[in-house]
């Protein structure tokens, strides 16, 4: 199997998916235990992603400048800083960081 039979594969089965979503009755989706399961698997993807994003670098894990800024952004969400700040304070972080030679 080549890569892209994969792609193709993978693209056709999340349509299916999505189909099937569709097809689910209203009902269904409405009752306490799928809804709570909806909101944790959000949660839960995004995690991922930040953790990915913040981590990775190809097929390694790195710690750079990246990693603090995360924690200074989670440190000003807990605060309940606004968004603009929270992400303004992350970025100049992780600018300085990489001033001083902290460089992927």
């Amino acid at each position: 199997m080549t890569l892209w039979n994969a792609v193709l594969i993978a693209a056709i089965v999340c349509v299916a998916l999505k189909t099937v979503g569709y097809l689910v009755p209203g009902h269904v989706m409405e009752a306490p235990r799928p809804a709570r399961i909806a909101d944790l698997l959000t949660v839960a993807l995004l995690a991922a992603l930040v953790a990915v994003q913040a981590l990775g670098l190809g097929q390694a894990i790195v710690v750079d400048a990246r990693l603090p800024a995360v924690a200074v952004a989670a440190g000003l969400l807990l605060l309940r800083a606004p968004f603009l700040v929270v992400v303004a304070g992350a970025a100049v972080v992780a600018a300085l960081l990489r001033l001083w030679g902290w460089a992927v």
